[in-house]
């Protein structure tokens, strides 16, 4: 399924089609410019590694927690910011097009952009003046990247310490209410790419110190889209091998009012990223969607769910083989007879030929007997997140809070067969869901079918 929800298309897909002519020009191009732009660019970049050390190198640790200043810093901004003009130069992007104009640290210490749609994106720093940005503390041990970041005096976030988002909250907030002492501070809200053809759901981190905002929107004017970096499409080899052979790829960095939050949204930072996503997707005559990356996959809002973009059977499928459940066992003590795969496809509505092998025998691992003299056995809250976690991608925190808005809290605690039976069958937002997630795709043809860019097809990866 590549739907986006409503019928739109997944944000998250990105399919380059080439001419024959198209092709031949990028081959051509491709053989000689290409690792030419790429070389002299990589070699800029390492040029300005001995600019970005000289911000900070000798630098006890609490002046780096302020704002730098003096003839070093004045030094390492000028070089940088020419050194990154000319590496974005000499990879094809000869012109940056701006509209409108920025407003100062005073008037929005915050800036927001979107679409982002590839890792060309950080052009957009030139046309405001190299602001701070919001990088991975992992990405510090990367070489040149980890000098330029210490330059930036980026604010780092890791994943793997539990205390490191509240701190790069109260440190966003520190500086965003500094009264114009720091520098902006740069955030792509989406959190990760797509195809520019709808935007996805803001992440809250950008607002929540409740201060006025200046949204920018990035377009990439090209009648070839090579730029573009989804979760499904051309790879990072491919997309700069693309890029690298047009002649020109021309960007265009629109600045937007500067958004003044009403005093609910000051308070409310879900309401003001979600009225500032909506507020740029009219800019850009693209929906607003409910689509984000939760772990490495694409899910969207239904309901009170976040579901995968695609069907989750072959996730499934590999459970059942590693778990090595028997189809038509017993169920579990204190149920009577077995759950039978004619049973389970009647219940979904699946066609009997089409019930997946196993899924059966998942079920009767789940239910249990916790009230079975209460109305035979019963599923506790752990399985039912586990169905909708394995079946639909489904965080467990969503799967929890359905499961006591179905009643699943009793008593008698758990849901029986035919509470399970109504949610798949018949509830009007979630039945749909199940009808066409767990039905195999299409067997492939056999016959070989060209890739729509002509190229190898990329495989599949998350921002």
């Amino acid at each position: 399924m590549e739907g986006g929800g409503g019928g739109a298309p997944s944000p998250f897909v990105h399919r380059l089609q080439l001419s024959g002519a198209q092709r031949a020009q990028f081959y051509l191009l491709g053989a000689v410019l290409a690792p030419l732009r790429v070389a002299l660019a990589f070699l800029v970049l390492f040029l300005a590694w001995p600019f970005a050390l000289l911000q900070v190198l000798g630098r006890p640790e609490a002046e780096l927690k302020e704002p730098l200043v003096g003839w070093r810093s004045a030094v390492s901004h000028s070089s940088i910011y020419f050194l990154s003009r000319l590496m974005f130069f000499l990879l094809g992007f000869l012109r940056i097009r701006v509209r409108g104009q920025r407003a100062s640290r005073l008037e929005a210490p915050i800036l927001v952009a979107a679409p982002h749609s590839t890792f060309f994106d950080p052009i957009i720093l030139l046309p405001c003046d190299l602001p701070i940005v919001v990088s991975r503390t992992e990405n510090l041990h990367v070489p040149v990247i980890g000098a330029l970041l210490r330059f930036n005096q980026a604010i780092l976030v890791s994943r793997h310490d539990p205390a490191s988002r509240k701190k790069v909250v109260e440190e966003v907030k520190r500086r965003a209410t500094s009264q114009g002492k720091w520098p902006q501070v740069l955030f792509f809200p989406e959190g990760t790419c797509s195809n520019k053809k709808a935007l996805l759901k803001f992440k809250p981190g950008a607002f929540i110190s409740g201060v006025p905002i200046q949204p920018i929107l990035i377009r990439y004017q090209n009648s070839l889209d090579s730029t573009t970096w989804a979760w499904r499409g051309p790879g990072v080899l491919k997309v700069i091998w693309l890029t690298a052979s047009q002649l020109c790829t021309t960007v265009e960095v629109e600045f937007l009012p500067v958004y003044q939050p009403n005093p609910e949204e000051r308070v409310n930072p879900t309401l003001y990223a979600s009225n500032v996503q909506r507020a740029m997707a009219q800019a850009l005559g693209v929906p607003a969607t409910e689509c984000e990356f939760v772990g490495a996959l694409p899910v969207r809002a239904v309901g009170r769910l976040r579901v995968a973009l695609e069907p989750r059977l072959p996730e499934l499928e590999k459970e059942l083989r590693r778990s090595r459940w028997v189809v038509g066992a017993p169920l579990p003590s204190g149920g009577a007879g077995t759950l039978g795969r004619r049973d389970l496809a009647r219940w979904l509505g699946l066609p009997l030929p089409e019930a997946p092998v196993g899924l059966c025998a998942f079920f009767q691992q789940l239910f249990c007997k916790e009230g079975a003299d209460q109305g035979g056995p019963r599923l506790p809250q752990g399985g039912f997140c586990a169905i909708l976690q394995l079946l639909l991608g489904t965080p467990w925190a969503d799967g929890a809070e359905l499961f006591a808005a179905l009643g699943g809290a009793g008593p008698p605690p758990g849901l029986s067969i035919g509470q399970f039976q109504d949610f798949t069958l018949r509830h009007p937002a979630y039945a749909p869901l199940f009808h066409a997630y767990l039905r195999p795709p299409a067997p492939a043809r056999r016959a070989p079918t060209p890739c729509p860019n002509g190229l190898a097809p990329a495989k599949s990866k998350a921002d």
